[in-house]
């Protein structure tokens, strides 16, 4: 999530506890599509009344892994990869030069720590935690959670070693 802290914090409590109510009432648990939609259309009420918070809802259900990209307007968009925020242009940059389809596990989540560091290393509004997590069939799986400071100091003797030049 992105925007602001209590827009964020609020809207998350309010999907958890829909999707919640849905899995009480049917007896599974929503998909991610649906609990996507369900965000949109809520947000889409709100349109126009300063809200600020852009959202990646991601999970795994019958149909497999899921990825939407949900903002404040109302807007909904399906994806196989998006960053949110201030500092997702510069996330960009990093993925859209590293991305590869056929890429391990442990290269996606370098690749993700590393572009969360280069958001959060060249925006001022950027946190400056970087979490990686594993979306998995089976749940969530934390993979690590590191202080962009301690990962500046890392990549910066990554780039002055011998092996770089």
């Amino acid at each position: 999530m992105a925007g602001g802290a209590a827009d964020c914090v609020y809207w998350e409590r309010v999907l958890a506890e829909r999707c919640r109510i849905y899995e009480l009432r049917n007896r599974e648990r929503i998909s991610v599509a649906a609990a996507s939609k369900l965000l949109a259309n809520i947000l889409y009420n709100y349109k126009g009344m300063g809200l600020s918070l852009g959202v990646m809802i991601a999970g795994w259900d019958k149909r497999g892994p899921g990825l939407y990209y949900v903002d404040s307007e109302g807007n909904r968009y399906p994806g196989d990869r998006f960053s949110v925020g201030s500092g997702s242009t510069y996330a960009y940059g990093v993925v859209d030069r590293d991305f590869d389809y056929n890429m391990s596990d442990l290269e996606a989540y370098e690749l993700g720590r590393r572009a969360i560091y280069h958001a959060t290393y060249r925006d001022a509004y950027s946190g400056g935690i970087v979490r990686v997590y594993h979306v998995k069939e089976t749940g969530w799986e934390k993979i690590s959670e590191q202080d962009s400071m301690d990962l500046h100091y890392q990549y910066q003797d990554e780039m002055y070693s011998p092996e770089m030049k």
